[in-house]
């Protein structure tokens, strides 16, 4: 039984599905800042992964290349994001988004 070859279709297929994902999770939680910046991060995977798809059916090895500067930004956003969190947390005692308006001029 053969499925076929995987095209560059399936590809950005997957890769706009998991971006919809993540803007409907941004949308529809307002609340959790985890969950905020877990929706963030797997849409910049989304975007990551079409990186990838179009350097690989294009034969450039640019895309792989931008997707490693991507991925240290993320790594970094990530770990700023989640010391700013706990110390919200400790300031606070709370991460929803609703109750932290310190920042509101």
């Amino acid at each position: 039984m053969s499925f076929g070859t995987v095209t560059l279709g399936h590809f950005l297929s997957l890769g706009g599905i998991l971006f919809a994902l993540s803007v409907v999770g941004i949308f529809l939680n307002r609340r959790n800042l985890i969950v905020l910046l877990m929706a963030i991060e797997l849409m910049l995977l989304a975007v990551n992964l079409n990186f990838i798809a179009f350097s690989y059916y294009l034969g450039d090895m640019g895309g792989q290349v931008f997707v490693f500067f991507i991925l240290t930004v993320a790594a970094a956003e990530s770990a700023i994001g989640l010391a700013i969190l706990v110390v919200l947390f400790r300031n606070r005692a709370t991460i929803n988004v609703d109750e932290l308006d310190a920042l509101k001029g």
